[in-house]
């Protein structure tokens, strides 16, 4: 199932980027989703499958729900 993605959300992924971080802002969407990593701010586009695989929780998405 693909991701309901909003701008601005914060992603927390399965791998962690080289930086140490692991939690990533949704700057751009369609059927390409570009991110932007929140420890060094490297910004890559993934298609919407990829990055819906890479997912491990939406941070966003959980405060939404929870108030």
């Amino acid at each position: 199932m693909l991701p309901d993605l909003q701008l601005d959300d914060i992603l927390k992924l399965r791998k962690i980027h080289p930086c140490g971080e692991d939690r990533w802002k949704v700057i751009r969407l369609g059927a390409d989703i570009k991110i932007e990593c929140l420890g060094c701010g490297r910004q890559i586009m993934l298609p919407r499958r990829k990055l819906a695989h890479n997912i491990k929780t939406n941070l966003s998405q959980q405060e939404r729900d929870n108030g």
